[in-house]
């Protein structure tokens, strides 16, 4: 058993996730939507994160949802996705790749959407988990990662909307890629390794 299914991760963050949006129902007043002001002091607003040196925002962002039906959305995708990365990852790969997702993709945020315009919610993180979990899954016994990005991409088109953050989903993809198929390469290297190097059968004496 990984680490990461001892401790069941996803579940964890899911439950931060949710009480976070609980809190922020409380203190907003408003449990349908989050209210305005949760949003500007707990997501991402480009112009506070660089003029007003508000960097925990970078972070805090990933925990923030605009509304229960945003976050209903972004729990099952991260019940599906999440469960999916614990049996392929360790704990430090499983986190590694779902806050370097997240960031990525509100790095790309900060540097290409409008200063004015506030960001909220775990996509970036969860495409993350996604694409690092479909190119593994591949990549890790040899097989082409072609399908992986068509079909990484594919989701991304279907998710793209006015008033969603692709850039966020965007880095998230791009990051999870990367991190899951150097994770699938290792493996598929290790398993070459004693294949080739496979000891025989003892010698009685």
């Amino acid at each position: 058993m990984s680490s990461s299914q001892k401790y069941k991760i996803t579940f964890i963050l899911i439950a931060i996730n949710v009480a976070v949006y609980v809190y922020t129902s409380v203190v907003g007043g408003n449990f349908l939507e989050t209210d305005s002001s949760m949003i500007y002091q707990w997501g991402q607003v480009g112009g506070l994160v660089i003029y007003g040196g508000q960097y925990y925002q970078l972070l805090t962002s990933m925990f923030i949802h605009a509304s229960i039906v945003h976050i209903a959305g972004n729990m099952l995708f991260l019940l599906v996705f999440g469960l999916r990365g614990e049996e392929m990852f360790s704990l430090p790969e499983y986190l590694t790749i779902y806050f370097l997702g997240g960031l990525a993709g509100n790095m790309l945020s900060l540097l290409f959407l409008d200063l004015t315009v506030p960001s909220v919610g775990a996509s970036g993180a969860i495409f993350a988990m996604f694409g690092a979990a479909i190119i593994h899954a591949r990549r890790s016994v040899g097989q082409s990662v072609l399908s992986a990005l068509i079909y990484g991409f594919f989701l991304l088109f279907l998710s793209a909307a006015p008033n969603v953050n692709n850039l966020a989903h965007i880095g998230g993809l791009v990051v999870g890629l990367i991190i899951g198929y150097v994770l699938g390469d290792r493996r598929k290297r290790g398993t070459q390794y004693k294949t080739t190097y496979s000891y025989g059968n003892p010698l009685s004496i």
